[in-house]
């Protein structure tokens, strides 16, 4: 399992994953699950994955392998027209993946390769956009109504997104809470951990914006990681207690 968050925010959009990978308690390791390509003053294009390790290396392999070979038939999320037609692009490969390693085995086993896919960014001449690609290839997009994405692991870490996020806070802010929504699920699931990618785009840009990777023992995250745990504690403490009735 794995944890990944892409946000459309006014100003632009962000990206922050896990890099934890275990094929049981005693095979653990870290694996980047975050990828851009770019077109500097044309397109940024930035992927998330979470699912099956071997089918979400390969959709990302093929992707990266017709983007450095243009002269080929198949089409490539660096010459799509529209960040639709490259949602469509990643989902096709991804249905396509996901069939080829079922094939010759039961209809039961697909779920074992299945994977899921946050796929945002912008072309230029048109807006920043976001989409949720699902294993059978078909995907939604955000929106005002919608705008933010969760794979993986979602359920500890979405209550604090559903309360603070607000479509116009600063990357800055966004950064922050998308921290203490990952603490949540670290300390709630052993399948999510530390180190963190992050990555950001600016509207207008067609540039990559700030990236970097946080570790476990990096002071600005332990502060949030502790003050947040004392921050609830606080809060918890000053709502009104409650009686029984026949108290």
């Amino acid at each position: 399992m794995t944890y990944c968050i892409g946000m459309l925010l006014e100003r632009g959009l962000v990206f922050m994953s896990d890099t934890r990978t275990n094929a049981g308690l005693d095979n653990i390791a870290t694996v980047r699950k975050l990828r851009t390509w770019e077109v500097p003053g044309e397109r940024v294009i930035t992927l998330t994955t979470a699912g099956n390790l071997a089918t979400t290396q390969a959709v990302v392999g093929l992707i990266d392998e017709r983007t450095k070979a243009p002269e080929s038939r198949n089409p490539t999320i660096l010459d799509a027209p529209s960040m639709f037609q490259v949602a469509k692009e990643v989902g096709k490969t991804l249905r396509d993946v996901i069939r080829e390693n079922v094939q010759g085995r039961s209809e039961a086993s697909a779920p074992a390769f299945g994977a899921t896919m946050i796929i945002g960014g912008q072309i230029k001449g048109k807006p920043p956009r976001l989409f949720l690609i699902y294993p059978e290839g078909n995907f939604i997009e955000a929106s005002t109504d919608n705008s933010f994405f969760q794979i993986g692991e979602t359920k500890y870490g979405k209550p604090i997104l559903v309360r603070a996020f607000e479509p116009a806070m600063s990357f800055e802010m966004a950064i922050k809470l998308l921290l203490v929504s990952f603490d949540s699920t670290i300390k709630s699931n052993l399948s999510v951990g530390l180190p963190l990618d992050y990555q950001t785009y600016t509207t207008d840009t067609f540039a990559s914006g700030r990236s970097g990777r946080i570790m476990g023992d990096e002071p600005y995250y332990r502060s949030v990681s502790d003050g947040w745990g004392e921050a609830l504690k606080t809060a918890f403490a000053k709502l009104p207690e409650f009686t029984f009735l026949d108290s």
